[in-house]
């Protein structure tokens, strides 16, 4: 077999933001105006819990992860690392982050097949949570998300060949300490970037492997313009047919998760045999020649609308009241998260051998036998269902009413977790639930982002 994507996933967060409504909110303070819906990562989520979100649906047996992304929590400290704990990958992987431009996922691929050839499987995560200004046009055009994809043997895609670029071109930047993008003159970033990048890495690809647009059954690229979008295909040759739909109505621009979410919506419509040609933006431009070799299953995805209200307040647009019981934040135990990191990080537990009971959080001693014949047990993988919750209006939450209950998981072990992605009156008994890699906290006065497992309900 040649070097290929084994498994491709993608994560898009449940809640979507309407352009109209973002208009009809802010529109005062342009003309800015786009089409369709955005979707908006929830207030306990960032582009590291949206990685583990994609990662979760890809085979897990790699010698190393890499984490493309321009929103990454940390400056200093490795956030490919936080990834790998989470799904608990051992200490003896390679990690490594790739960051400073929107076409690092491409990138890390790349570096991926060139890692695969000395005999090594990798995971590449990719996720971007950026931040417009409100009433700006980044505001909308942006969108939030995460895909995931295990780079080794050509089972669902081979890669046959790359193509890259590399500009110094200020179209989209921000500085070390900006919270926002900068952006210049549309025109510029569409004449001069988009089409010309693009057009010239899937050229550039097409002419290094001797190939015609003909040969090409699918060809899937970014842009935010939308009018501008497939004629950037149809001036290299390609058809209608061939091109991509862009999905950026629908979903936005997604960042470094982008090329490989429309990868992987080509894969859904693709058979065997057939050529795809996946190409990034930013700070020039790669492109991928792929041959699929089966189908990519598409997933399920939990949608509900998010009031531009919240998602201005999730992201510390508006301040908001907390009360006294969201004021204080207890300093993070380090050292007790280094020492019990599978279990906080990786929902890692223990299971009796004796009379296989699982138990979280993890045990010496079988609580149901008194055996103390442990093995490891994890609990991330597994669903289950909701035996009891409460919906407190008291506690202090960015979402009231705070929800919270005990899970009984499928195969046993039932543990208290926070709810999320669930808003008041939708929580049931019995409900399916799944579990999601969360930010529990963020301790802005330490410089520390908390992250636990909450549950959220299942897609049905």
């Amino acid at each position: 077999m040649g070097i290929g994507i084994e498994s491709i996933s993608t994560y898009l967060p449940a809640y979507r933001l309407d352009r109209k409504e973002v208009f009809k909110a802010v529109g005062w303070v342009g003309s800015n105006y786009l089409p369709g819906e955005r979707t908006a990562a929830n207030y306990d989520e960032d582009s590291i819990t949206m990685a583990v979100a994609a990662a979760m649906g890809c085979t897990k047996d790699v010698d190393a992860l890499f984490f493309a992304s321009t929103t990454m929590p940390y400056k200093e400290r490795q956030n490919a690392s936080i990834i790998a704990t989470a799904l608990d990958l051992g200490s003896n992987v390679t990690t490594a982050d790739f960051t400073g431009s929107t076409k690092a996922v491409t990138t890390a691929l790349i570096s991926a097949c060139n890692y695969v050839k000395s005999g090594n499987k990798v995971l590449v995560c990719a996720s971007d949570c950026r931040l417009g200004k409100a009433g700006g046009l980044q505001e909308i055009a942006f969108g939030d998300g995460g895909a995931a994809a295990v780079v080794g043997e050509d089972k669902l895609a081979s890669i046959d060949d790359s193509f890259s670029l590399s500009y110094d071109f200020m179209d989209n930047w921000r500085i070390d300490e900006a919270r926002y993008d900068k952006a210049w003159e549309d025109r510029w970033v569409r004449d001069e970037g988009y089409k010309k990048f693009i057009g010239e890495s899937i050229s550039k690809l097409i002419e290094k492997n001797n190939l015609k647009t003909e040969n090409i059954a699918r060809v899937c690229y970014p842009c935010l313009y939308l009018r501008d979008h497939p004629k950037i295909g149809l001036s290299l040759g390609f058809n209608e047919n061939q091109i991509q739909e862009h999905l950026f109505t629908a979903l936005g621009n997604t960042g470094n998760a982008y090329p490989l979410i429309l990868l992987a919506a080509s894969l859904e419509s693709t058979t065997e045999g057939d050529r795809i040609i996946a190409a990034s933006y930013g700070s020039g431009s790669d492109a991928l020649l792929l041959t699929a070799r089966t189908r990519y299953p598409s997933e399920k995805v939990n949608k509900k609308g998010m009031p531009y209200e919240k998602y201005a307040a999730y992201r510390n647009l508006i301040p908001i009241e907390l009360g006294q019981r969201g004021e204080g934040i207890a300093p993070t135990a380090v050292s007790l998260l280094w020492r019990d990191r599978k279990e906080i990080m990786a929902l890692v537990g223990s299971k009796c051998k004796k009379c296989g009971t699982p138990q979280y959080p993890a045990q010496r001693v079988c609580v149901a036998c008194g055996s103390q014949d442990m093995e490891p047990y994890s609990f991330a993988d597994k669903t289950g269902k909701v035996f009891s919750y409460t919906e407190d209006h008291l506690a202090a939450s960015m979402s009231p009413p705070a929800i919270y209950g005990i899970i009984e998981f499928d195969g046993g072990g039932r543990f208290w977790f926070d709810v999320a992605d669930c808003e008041a009156g939708e929580l049931r008994v019995e409900m399916p639930v799944k579990m999601a890699f969360r930010r529990k906290y963020a301790d802005a006065e330490r410089g520390i982002y908390g992250y636990f497992w909450k549950a959220i309900p299942e897609v049905t």
